[in-house]
């Protein structure tokens, strides 16, 4: 048993360094010369200076596509909490007619690539006049969205004990007073969780915005990269700031609410 314990430990630590170590190279050739860049991949620079992040944030026009994806990434993820909790809640504890189909049709909506209705989608956004649009890279993103964080909001509310529920019935409480003043705090764990993932989801959203979206001042920060990227292939410090200015943000959110999400994943297993 010590043995097997031991050996599963090398293997994670294998793994995870198997994991980080990219990140860890690109971050480090992030603050790199050119000249020190062929010392070796291994090699540490003379001094962590930032002139790359500034070239790349200046260059690569970084400052509108970073604001891009956070006038996108915080309305995807407002609403769609907002409208899992609601939905969710109706999943939970209404009668609804056809409720197995309507879980069906959700649970498809999960599993369906965007590839597979991205062409449809932009006619049909065409013709409302949408694309080119902040509302082209949001709604869909929130039609996405959606599905997902109903199961997972209707899912947690099934594990708030019955009791009280019960309780605030036989007192007198609606069901507004229920839902936000009962529910919602109950499954703050899970309501984390989600927000991170619809974070992490909508940060990184490459086809919709390549597809919706061909004006640069609407690009979000994927679409930026590649474009950022296509011009700039022999400078690679540079371009490793770029993408370090991408994924920075997204390490950063995680690192900040890991609890949270640990717990929120958590918390269905432990009840």
């Amino acid at each position: 048993m010590h043995k097997t314990s031991r050996f599963s430990r090398v293997v994670i630590w294998i793994v995870a360094i198997m994991t980080i170590l990219p990140f860890l190279l690109a971050l480090i050739t992030s603050f790199k010369t050119q000249s020190e860049l062929f010392q070796g991949v291994f090699t540490l620079p003379g001094s962590f200076h930032i002139a790359n992040y500034l070239s790349a944030w200046r260059e690569g026009h970084f400052e509108v596509y970073f604001l891009n994806s956070v006038l996108v990434v915080f309305p995807v993820i407002i609403i769609s909490v907002l409208a899992g909790i609601l939905s969710g809640f109706a999943f939970a504890f209404l009668r609804l007619p056809g409720k197995k189909l309507l879980g069906f049709l959700l649970s498809l909506g999960m599993v369906l690539p965007t590839e597979a209705f991205i062409i449809p989608l932009y006619h049909e956004l065409h013709w409302m006049g949408l694309t080119n649009t902040y509302l082209a890279l949001i709604l869909p993103q929130v039609a996405l969205s959606i599905p997902f964080s109903t199961l997972m909001v209707a899912t947690a509310f099934q594990q708030v004990p019955k009791e009280l529920i019960e309780a605030a019935v036989m007192d007198g409480a609606k069901r507004q007073k229920i839902l936000w003043g009962i529910l919602v705090p109950a499954i703050w764990p899970t309501l984390s969780t989600l927000s991170l993932l619809l974070f992490i989801w909508t940060w990184n959203e490459f086809l919709i915005p390549l597809i919706l979206v061909n004006e640069e001042e609407l690009r979000t920060l994927p679409i930026g990269m590649m474009f950022f990227q296509n011009k700039n292939t022999l400078n690679i410090p540079e371009l490793m700031a770029g993408a370090m200015i991408a994924i920075l943000p997204i390490v950063a959110i995680f690192l900040i609410f890991q609890r949270k999400f640990i717990s929120g994943v958590t918390e269905g297993a432990v009840k």
